[in-house]
């Protein structure tokens, strides 16, 4: 239990911290997002708190609210056992204006979150060093997991990209040469019976 993070972060940022809980043992502190990134050095440097390892990142869509973008932070302090959820609400009601500061300076294992959430949510993480799309291609319209993301909306058709474009040797891509892909290589159902 992190109870006693939650303290810290209330004695120390005050006002910053707009909301804390521990409903169902999950402590959570949600911070104003101007301040994101100094909760998160604090939370990582102090060493009464040490959390040194964020296990995921990831944002929630509240379409009828404002801000509209809760993004959710999940720590864990590996030598003091605790865990820790922190969010930081982002956006206005059309989801236009949600931006976070990066804190891949702050824990380097969040680079792929964060371009995870700017890809499928649409939030943008100012300084982050890569921010591009991740899962979906380049020509991707939208962001799908955003709740008023059409559920039969069509995206354009994309023409076939060139080895040189594709920055790779399309000859390697499925399907895949007899000795490829499978680790006892590949047999015929005749092969098997024989």
């Amino acid at each position: 239990m992190s109870v006693r993070a939650l303290e810290a972060l209330k004695n120390r940022f005050g006002d910053v911290v707009v909301e804390t809980h521990s409903d169902w043992g999950d402590d959570t502190a949600v911070v104003k997002a101007e301040s994101w990134k100094e909760v998160c050095r604090f939370l990582r440097d102090d060493p009464s708190m040490a959390f040194d390892m964020p296990v995921d990142l990831c944002a929630v869509d509240f379409p009828e609210r404002s801000p509209r973008f809760e993004i959710v932070l999940h720590l864990y302090s590996v030598g003091k056992r605790q865990r820790l959820r922190l969010k930081a609400r982002v956006g206005d009601a059309e989801g236009d204006d949600a931006a976070i500061d990066s804190v891949t300076d702050v824990w380097v294992g969040v680079n792929w979150y964060e371009r995870e959430t700017y890809d499928l949510m649409g939030i943008q993480f100012k300084g982050h060093p890569d921010l591009r799309r991740i899962l979906m291609y380049p020509e991707f319209e939208g962001h799908p997991l955003r709740k008023d993301y059409p559920a039969n909306k069509t995206q354009p058709l994309v023409p076939y990209r060139t080895e040189e474009e594709a920055g790779l040797t399309l000859d390697k891509q499925a399907p895949f040469g007899i000795d490829e892909g499978m680790p006892f290589g590949r047999r015929t159902f005749d092969e098997r019976d024989n």
